[in-house]
């Protein structure tokens, strides 16, 4: 099983893509903490402007891992990467947020 943090706020977009790229990329089970950065002001200071953060067992993290590439890379480094996912050619589908979420700067209630 993969365990990886993910350090998030709520309604990130870019967080939910991130993890259904990864969930998509590896095929494996995957254990997540997620690290709501907007509860700590110290989180908030070092992640805000940088999430989604994805950091795994050692601490080692991957920025702009929504970037496919750069996700790609950092996954083959740790022999997670399924590489026939990524001929599949298949884009992960992003479940749409539930509840109160910003998106592009506008914010809906859902």
């Amino acid at each position: 099983m993969i365990r990886l943090t993910l350090y998030t706020t709520q309604g990130c977009h870019l967080c939910a893509e991130l993890e259904a790229r990864v969930a998509a990329l590896t095929r494996q089970p995957i254990a997540w903490q997620r690290i709501e950065v907007a509860d700590d002001e110290t989180l908030l200071a070092y992640y805000g402007e940088r999430i989604p953060v994805l950091a795994d067992d050692a601490g080692n993290e991957l920025e702009a891992g929504y970037v496919l590439e750069r996700l790609c890379d950092w996954l083959r480094a740790r022999g997670w990467l399924d590489e026939s996912a990524i001929s599949d050619g298949t884009k992960p589908e992003v479940p749409a947020p539930k509840g109160r979420h910003q998106r592009d700067g506008r914010r809906y209630l859902g």
